[in-house]
């Protein structure tokens, strides 16, 4: 376990899978992520690299040759990250290409993901290196999972999620059988720019939005305000997402997505992968702002 902490903020990364699993208040030790209840949800915020969600029967093809991938890649539960650097304010991790990989993903690269935590925001950085001779194809995402209801005398459907912009997009459905994205579309904003959250929200699984306006979206009380706010100028796609009854809400900026159900399973083609050119680098952040109301 790895931790962070300033006048205002205690964090904490586990070591597998460097992922995030607490985000504190230093002076009342409010607790502001889910705890990963086992029973429920067994995680905290996974850091998804080099695909987002399934991929068509857990496989892709490139280069004419097949290759199984777990859900929301390797980067998730991996004991083989590890912490590269620490300073003051960060913690920095890195993965490398290695043999179990390789059967994987046939690209060689280097990933590093790094936690910057100033004053009451903390933002996380993805850096993909592309190591080998030849284009490599990736998606990066983030699952953090927030406890909802935050105050104790409330219920879930005190909160909504606030989007900065006005929006008209729709959530792209997903096949309930494999989790693959379809073509249909439901709408779900209350509002021009809010989601009540209900505990039937997620039945249907995960809200998947391709082409919203806002790159940030609060958590809102309607007692006690603005709860937190997720902001990620550099992801094109959005998921939120909970266990349906469960006491939490996950906001998951990606690049990337999953499977449509159609897919020919090529993942040149796949849509929202990144495709990084020899020796290039990528990098792309999103950061978690707690209101300082809060953490008095």
């Amino acid at each position: 376990m790895f931790q962070l902490s300033n006048d205002l903020l205690n964090i904490k990364v586990k070591a597998k899978g460097a992922e995030l699993c607490e985000i504190s208040s230093v002076k009342n030790n409010r607790q502001f992520m889910w705890h990963a209840d086992p029973k429920v949800w067994a995680s905290y915020a996974p850091n998804l690299f080099p695909i987002i969600g399934s991929m068509k029967d857990d496989s892709y093809i490139f280069n004419e040759k097949t290759y199984h991938m777990p859900k929301h890649g390797f980067v998730r539960h991996n004991e083989d990250i590890k912490l590269l650097e620490q300073t003051e304010n960060s913690l920095t991790f890195s993965l490398k290409q290695n043999k179990q990989i390789s059967e994987w993903f046939p690209f060689d690269f280097k990933f590093l993901l790094k936690y910057t935590l100033t004053d009451n925001i903390l933002t996380l950085t993805h850096t993909v290196k592309n190591l080998g001779d030849s284009d490599m194809y990736f998606s990066i995402g983030g699952h953090p999972a927030f406890k909802c209801p935050f105050y104790d005398e409330e219920n879930y459907t005190d909160y909504h999620l606030e989007f900065e912009h006005l929006e008209t997009a729709k959530s792209y459905l997903l096949n309930m059988d494999n989790g693959l994205v379809t073509d249909q579309t439901k709408p779900v904003f209350n509002t021009k720019n809010t989601i009540n959250l209900k505990p039937d929200l997620f039945n249907e699984d995960a809200l998947i939005f391709k082409d919203l306006s806002s790159k940030k979206v609060a958590l809102v009380s309607k007692n006690h305000g603005e709860i937190l706010n997720v902001s990620f100028p550099d992801f094109k796609y959005l998921g939120i997402w909970a266990k349906p009854n469960a006491p939490y809400v996950c906001i998951e900026p990606w690049l990337g997505i999953a499977d449509h159900e159609n897919t020919n399973q090529d993942i040149t083609k796949k849509e929202g992968i990144i495709k990084l050119a020899a020796n290039k680098t990528f990098t792309a952040s999103y950061s978690i702002q707690i209101h300082k109301q809060h953490l008095e």
